[in-house]
């Protein structure tokens, strides 16, 4: 009869967590290709637990810019342009990063690798392991039963002016320390069983923060949708994709409670200013303004000219993903974030806010200015953008869209924006005058204007174009005798 083989396994090991140095062996063993259970043997754990601590705390350090992680874009006969029908797709998997040992460290295919990348780094992981320990050590070591009776014995003694310090001195059949009982004063362990609260304290005031508040006032980390999108990020996609066309966004206002709210898109290829009139500044109503621009271009005009979308780092900005995908779920751009308050990487478009500052000025209700829909928006932008620019050696906005990339000039020209002769450019508020709410509106058959209502200097405008004193006097309605009385150095 065999022997019965006896398993000797290390106790110590079994009821510990993973330790810094442990970590570092995971990652010394990812970068070099060993299995999981390699690993495991090794540091002397299961092989599932090294699996769930890389598949945990590895991190996203490059996002593919294939539409879709397809095995057959090398050889794909759509040109890369993914559809959801596809018969040729193939998702990609990778043994190496999706199986064993679960991450791209000291991957020989790392630099030209066109997929999604996950890195395991051992100090992230222990950071985030001691943060998760203490989160879920913390709470309060009483039943709702014991909070009851111990409030009702501490509360009278509180409301004579005692200190914790005196109620514990008085009282040691309490088994809690000083600073254990302030704390279930101040945190309110109390509230709904007993009337005690932090302002029963006499020196709440002077008592230092705790550890736990005092972090609420550390610089906050970057949010989870900002990872593989910051402004880093942004800079090595456009080194390794120097073609490919960048739009930058924004959004203008003045009334942030009530609007309304200008999401601003700057092509910066040809200089050009394009906007969408919002009634919300959230993150709903701008994805549905990126939505709205799809519409308004085209979805292969769209994927072109805003392959790249580079926004700061404003809440109604925060959906990413919801961005970055059509409806049919492709993708259709690749959002990325500038660094905080740090406004001038899109400097682009906000050289173009100060032109769009001109005819909406700060400090002011743009609804009564007579911004007051899209039509009006769109006036705005046409004369923004028929202004000569000296970088383009004097021609507008709109002369080079229409001579480099006629398909763009196509779709804005369709959606109602036009080129103004310079003469007739118009940067100043009252370009809107014409829509202002509260005009005051012209009776048919009343009275004709006042001599007085006539502008000496709007008279000297047209003069200057060559009108005659007959042809200004119908501009400004009035009758020519009317003319000549005003402006009888005019009189041929």
């Amino acid at each position: 009869m065999p022997s019965e083989r006896k398993v000797i396994m290390d106790s110590n090991k079994e009821v510990t967590h993973l330790s810094s140095e442990e970590r570092r062996i995971i990652e010394t063993g990812i970068r070099n290709g060993s299995t999981k259970t390699a690993i495991a043997r090794t540091i002397g754990k299961d092989n599932s637990t090294v699996g769930k601590e890389i598949k945990l705390h590895r991190k996203l350090k490059y996002k593919s810019s294939l539409t879709r992680e397809c095995s057959n874009y090398r050889k794909c006969k759509y040109g890369r342009e993914c559809f959801p029908e596809c018969e040729d797709f193939e998702q990609f998997t990778c043994k190496r990063r999706d199986r064993s040992p679960g991450a791209c460290n000291g991957c020989s295919n790392y630099s030209h690798c066109r997929f999604d990348k996950y890195i395991y780094d051992p100090v992230d992981a222990e950071r985030e392991y001691r943060t998760l320990l203490t989160d879920s050590r913390s709470g309060y070591n009483i039943t709702t039963l014991e909070a009851k009776a111990l409030g009702e014995k501490i509360q009278p003694l509180l409301k004579q002016g005692l200190s914790p310090y005196a109620i514990l001195q008085a009282h040691p059949e309490i088994k809690l320390s000083e600073k254990t009982l302030y704390t279930y004063i101040e945190n309110k362990v109390f509230e709904g069983l007993v009337d005690i609260g932090p302002m029963d304290l006499r020196r709440q005031v002077n008592r230092k923060m705790s550890r736990k508040k005092a972090n609420t006032y550390k610089k906050r980390e970057d949010r989870q949708y900002l990872i593989g999108r910051n402004y880093k990020d942004y800079q090595f996609y456009m080194a390794e994709n120097p073609d490919v066309f960048v739009t930058q966004m924004d959004t203008v206002y003045n009334d942030v409670s009530n609007g309304p709210y200008i999401q601003t898109y700057k092509f910066v290829c040809g200089g050009f200013l394009f906007a969408i009139l919002q009634n919300e500044k959230t993150a709903s109503a701008m994805t549905e303004g990126v939505n709205r621009l799809e519409a308004i271009l085209g979805t292969e005009v769209f994927r072109k000219y805003v392959h790249v979308l580079l926004t700061d780092r404003g809440s109604e900005f925060a959906d990413a993903n919801a961005i970055e995908k059509s409806a049919d779920g492709l993708r259709r751009t690749r959002v990325y974030y500038c660094d905080p308050m740090q406004s001038g990487q899109k400097g682009s478009l906000e050289n173009n806010h100060t032109e769009l500052r001109y005819v909406l000025p700060k400090e002011c209700d743009l609804k009564k200015l007579g911004l007051v829909d899209q039509d009006a928006l769109n006036t705005v932008l046409s004369h923004v953008n028929s202004l000569p620019i000296e970088k383009f050696g004097g021609k507008s906005p709109f002369d080079v869209v229409e001579f480099m990339y006629p398909d763009l000039y196509e779709k804005l020209t369709a959606f109602g924006l036009r080129k103004i002769p310079v003469d007739q450019i118009n940067l100043m508020p009252s370009l809107l005058k014409d829509r202002r709410p509260d005009k005051p509106k012209k009776h048919a058959g009343g009275r004709k204007p006042k001599i007085s209502a006539i502008s000496p200097r709007e008279v000297a405008q047209l003069a200057a174009k060559g009108l005659s004193p007959k042809e200004i006097a119908a501009r400004m309605g009035v009758s020519i005798a009317t003319f000549y009385r005003r402006f009888p150095a005019n009189k041929k």
